[in-house]
């Protein structure tokens, strides 16, 4: 046997690819929550060439060897002005972001595909491997093109529903290895009917539209400001004292049309979750559907509660908010996201003929 096939051998004995999915799903919400970070810290810039960071492959750059990086490149000066300078941590945000997704992220899942070769036989299961090293690539694509753009709204935006698609991919590949393995856990039997899929399909794009523009607004130089900023009631729930203002510039004004998304998304979800409790009650099959989608409506109402939070937390002595709560508003709305779209492909699956007793988690 020839040495590069033992070793692939050996690798393949010793890493079960559903831990590994585990560990990049991991990585994966490193890499989300440390875009976050550099948005609250506002350092989107503070790497402006890609792949390497002011010409260097590290982090702890000066303001002269900034300076000097700028007038070697006037066509990359920054957004607020030739004379901005960036610390140490704030470079240190971006430049740790990029090295958790190219140096950690990245070669893990080609490992996974890798490795998919040799543990499994099912052809969709593979598929799934390299849809999520696709999506890589093209999230890797997007980082470039978001840096290149000096991280328009919209490029941000679409930066991080790649960045869910790619998650996705990964918990499809588990639910199809589970699958392949006949040891689906427990919480991940879910059925339901052709109507149901239809509605917990149509509340995760109703999440992921309401994620996409909350970015945009949060990305949008003045949107957080939208409603104004005169605390409980004036500013939110409320917007300038009204229930709904009007919209004459989509980015200045884009804080209305996100409060609107969520107020829609709101309502359907918890209508969905009241529905889906009842039939429950007369269908025990459901009640596993009834449960996620009510974890997800839990989530969705509590983040929107936290959205208001932000707005209300505005400080006039500093001109600004607290930002961790928008960071915790974020991830909460890429969990719940995840959570319906989780529900809709694993109900897909949610016959018992192929399902064993074992409730637990195989490799």
């Amino acid at each position: 046997m020839p040495p590069t096939t033992m070793v692939a051998a050996m690798l393949a004995e010793r890493i079960p690819v559903t831990t590994l999915a585990f560990a990049i799903l991991a990585v994966t919400g490193s890499v989300i929550a440390m875009g976050g970070m550099i948005r609250i810290y506002d350092a989107g810039e503070s790497c402006p060439d890609w792949p390497t960071c002011f010409g260097s492959w590290g982090f702890d750059i000066s303001e002269d060897e900034q300076t000097a990086w700028w007038e070697e490149n006037p066509e990359e000066i920054d957004s607020r002005g030739a004379n901005h300078r960036y610390t140490t941590f704030e470079i240190f945000t971006e430049w740790f972001h990029r090295f958790l997704a190219a140096v950690l992220l990245g070669p893990m899942v080609v490992l996974l595909w890798f490795l998919t070769r040799y543990q499994s036989q099912d052809s969709k299961v593979k598929f799934a491997s390299s849809l999520a090293l696709a999506l890589i690539l093209w999230q890797g694509f997007l980082g470039a093109v978001t840096v290149m753009m000096d991280n328009e709204h919209w490029s941000v935006a679409l930066h991080l529903v790649s960045a869910l698609g790619f998650t996705l991919s990964i918990i499809w590949y588990l639910i199809l290895r589970w699958r392949e393995k006949g040891a689906t856990p427990a919480p991940m039997r879910i059925t339901a009917n052709v109507r149901q899929r239809k509605v917990v399909a149509l509340s995760s794009m109703g999440a992921l539209a309401a994620v996409f523009v909350g970015v945009y607004v949060s990305t949008t130089p003045g949107a957080n400001y939208g409603c104004g900023v005169a605390g409980m009631t004036e500013s939110w729930p409320l917007c300038q004292g009204q229930i709904l203002i009007p919209v004459d510039d989509i980015p200045t004004d884009s804080q209305i049309i996100h409060r609107v998304l969520v107020a829609i998304e709101g309502a359907a979800l918890f209508l969905a979750a009241v529905s889906f409790r009842r039939q429950a009650k007369a269908d025990p099959h459901v009640r596993t559907l009834s449960i996620w989608v009510s974890l997800a409506t839990f989530l969705f109402l509590f983040n929107g509660l936290l959205g208001g939070l932000y707005v209300i937390s505005y400080d006039p002595l500093t001109n600004s908010f607290f930002e961790f709560l928008s960071l915790v508003h974020l991830l909460l709305g890429s969990l719940t996201f995840l959570a319906l779209a989780t529900t809709w492909i694993a109900s897909k699956y949610g016959d018992y003929g192929r399902v064993s007793s074992i409730d637990g988690i195989s490799s």
